[in-house]
């Protein structure tokens, strides 16, 4: 395990100014394998952590990964990759090193399944790479993360959750009488609605939530070392905000409120994802049951109810 001081400053990418190759050109690691396969990240200031801990500038899903695993650093001739006495190195090219200078196209490999390319890329390759990664991960409509994105991270997180007895929050919430909406302003106005709502979801997580359309007009947010009272803080702050969203279209507003249902780790017991999905679509089905526009923390009670509520398919 690296003993890298956890209180490293994390570069703010909008005021450090990003490292240069020549002309307009800039530095970037790219996730090719592993949870974050397609995020990009530009290179800025005098170095950058790579760690699964809350504290790296690039935080990469891989239990795998030592919390402050390596960092690029940059040096009068170059940057250079630099294993910080992580738990199962770091390697170039498929050679365990130490430190190395960085050449465009290098590869890095960090813990099991993550493989990083570093490359240097002007302002129009920036922006292929990110539709390409958008495209591939984002449902087109809301922004949010895919379903199948979704999942993936959602088996990641679990396991490090249990295996680390770590909190993980599940927020599973959908829109309340949304098919009304659609009935009554039409499918334009419906997606207008889902697209809003999401909007304001996004600015209001934290960076490293996930955020995902589950399916229709539900979705739903991972939250990692978030225990269940804040979680359920949260959840009502994201509810009295969604209710008080003014969404116009064709000159009418339409009002809009959302039902929660929060599941969370290490509150209850239960050993997979499939488990804790249950367990969030219990406590949304019983924030309806109870009149909608209203958040509910699933208790082991609420599992022990043998009414199958849940529509999510097996993991």
């Amino acid at each position: 395990m690296s003993d890298w001081d956890e209180t490293t400053h994390i570069a703010d990418p909008d005021h450090v100014p990003a490292v240069k190759r020549s002309g307009e050109e800039r530095a970037y690691i790219i996730v090719l394998a592993g949870q974050n396969v397609g995020e990009m990240y530009k290179v800025t200031g005098e170095q950058m952590t790579l760690g699964r801990g809350g504290g790296a500038d690039v935080r990469l899903v891989d239990e795998g990964i030592s919390r402050f695993h390596a960092r690029i650093r940059v040096e009068a001739d170059g940057l250079v990759v630099e294993d910080l006495q992580s738990r199962n190195g770091t390697f170039l090219n498929g050679e365990r090193i130490t430190s190395r200078r960085l050449e465009d196209g290098d590869k890095i490999q960090l813990g099991r399944t993550t493989v990083l390319k570093f490359s240097f890329h002007d302002q129009l390759e920036e922006s292929f790479q990110r539709k390409m990664f958008d495209s591939a991960l984002r449902d087109g409509l809301t922004r949010a993360y895919n379903k199948r994105y979704f999942l993936d991270r959602l088996q990641s997180e679990m396991r490090f959750a249990l295996r680390h007895r770590s909190p993980l929050a599940l927020l599973l919430f959908d829109l309340d009488h949304f098919k009304g909406v659609n009935d009554t302003h039409g499918h334009l106005a419906g997606d207008r609605v889902l697209a809003e709502v999401a909007g304001y979801v996004i600015d209001s997580i934290r960076h490293e939530d996930v955020f995902a359309r589950y399916g229709g007009e539900e979705f739903a947010i991972l939250s990692r070392l978030m225990g269940a009272e804040d979680a359920v803080r949260f959840a009502d702050r994201l509810r009295r905000g969604v209710e008080g969203l003014r969404i116009e279209h064709s000159g009418v507003i339409i009002p809009i409120t959302t039902s929660i249902g929060v599941a969370c780790l290490p509150d209850l017991t239960v050993d997979t994802a499939n488990d804790l999905l249950l367990a969030a679509d219990r406590a949304l089905y019983q924030a309806k049951a109870l009149g909608r526009n209203r958040v509910v923390l699933c208790r082991a009670d609420l599992l022990d109810d043998t009414t199958d509520t849940t529509k999510n398919e097996p993991l």
